[in-house]
């Protein structure tokens, strides 16, 4: 089939953040099916579009709030009213309806259209309900922005947060109500959207590449790291931020003072006071090499849905890993070097024990290539599942 995925931000060519790895790898394995996809959507700045398949341009657009000024917000806020959407959706506004429906006729003939997340599938929904389509959710929109407005620093983001809460649960409604078929990232998403008993809704695991990961010559053994533990990520944002101010206010404090703690990733805020032990990077040039210059990998997410990749990217690399019981969320095989805890006591226990033992000389690295290979098999059956709905012979 021709299939068209349609979504705020298009696939790249170089990946970085959790919501453009996924877009790519599962652009990528509908492709490993024998279909054709084209891509209708914006370009953030700076990247530049996957090479594979024909992309349509709606024009470059940032949609981040921390990158972009007051007046740019305060537009995106006026328009989430003027529209009557979430914020999130009124964004994709830079594109007129016209622009879309032009689009669409330049990659015609096409058997159907795949909606990624609710973003540009919910601004021109009366556009797309037209075709046969399929539903993919990144996550429970509406559950993540009332669990900011519970958290909200203010009675006007409380406010704010939970308008967009309300509106986003009817939209991701809509949309699932709409499609032959819906795809969530984690099973608990499921039920999150009303469709735990759906014959028609389908849990995709995910990779971070199609491709497996490399396995380097100095990894099959011995103790050359150069943290005890490291963390990286987008702290920036809400749900990521919660887990690590939980991490540093719980669990850092229950650790020993040799024991050495680095965070990577831009914080988007002051670094809070944290014990010596602890140190702040910023940003990293290789994040890979980073996490394997660790001895252990905590994840700490603690609210949030979707899929941790994060936690998917750990575990292909086979690194040794203490993680909550969110951080697992979508993954149903979890490697025997991973510990779970959910209490900072427990926690701080399990990254202790696993470090005393990589520091004695015990090697809990493993080979990742067999959970990539778990995780992409039930990728591409799960696609190949929910897309037989959208064939015309389905």
């Amino acid at each position: 089939m021709h299939l068209v995925f349609i979504s705020s931000l298009v696939p790249v060519a170089a990946p970085s953040s959790g919501y453009d790895i996924a877009n790519r790898v599962i652009a990528d394995a509908i492709r490993m099916l024998g279909h054709q996809v084209s891509v209708i959507g914006f370009l953030q700045p700076g990247q530049e579009p996957a090479p594979e398949g024909r992309t349509r341009l709606l024009g470059e657009l940032e949609v981040t709030n921390a990158r972009v000024g007051k007046w740019q917000k305060a537009k995106w806020l006026k328009d989430a009213f003027v529209h009557g959407e979430p914020v999130s959706v009124a964004k994709m506004h830079a594109a007129t309806p016209g622009d879309v429906r032009a689009a669409l006729a330049e990659l015609q003939p096409f058997d159907g259209l795949i909606l990624n997340s609710v973003q540009l599938s919910g601004a021109f929904y009366d556009i797309f309900r037209a075709f046969p389509h399929v539903f993919v959710a990144h996550n429970v929109e509406a559950k993540t922005a009332a669990a900011n407005a519970s958290g909200a620093a203010s009675s006007l983001a409380q406010m704010l947060y939970a308008r967009d809460a309300r509106l986003l649960e009817h939209l991701e409604s809509t949309l699932c109500n709409g499609a032959r078929h819906v795809f969530t990232l984690a099973d608990a998403d499921r039920s999150g959207l009303n469709l735990a008993d759906s014959g028609r809704a389908t849990t995709l695991p995910l990779v971070t590449s199609v491709m497996p990961p490399e396995v380097r010559e100095e990894e099959t053994g011995g103790d050359s790291a150069i943290h005890d533990a490291g963390l990286i990520g987008s702290w920036g944002w809400a749900a990521n931020r919660a887990g690590l101010d939980w991490f540093l206010r719980r669990v850092a404090p229950l650790l020993p003072v040799d024991f050495t703690v680095a965070i990577a990733g831009s914080l988007g805020a002051t670094p809070p006071d944290v014990p010596g032990n602890v140190r702040f990077l910023g940003r990293v040039p290789d994040a890979r090499a980073f996490v394997r210059s660790c001895r252990v990998v905590p994840l700490v997410s603690r609210t949030g849905t979707g899929v941790q990749l994060k936690s998917i990217e750990t575990f292909e690399l086979g690194l040794p890993a203490v993680a909550t019981g969110n951080a697992l969320r979508g993954i149903a095989a979890i490697p025997e070097n991973c510990r779970r805890a959910d209490d900072p006591e427990g926690f701080a226990d399990a990254l202790r024990s696993v470090v005393g033992r990589a520091r004695a000389g015990v090697d809990l690295r493993l080979d990742g290539r067999a959970f990539h290979a778990r995780q992409l098999a039930g990728l591409k059956a799960g696609l190949e599942r929910g897309l037989a709905d959208l064939s015309p012979d389905g």
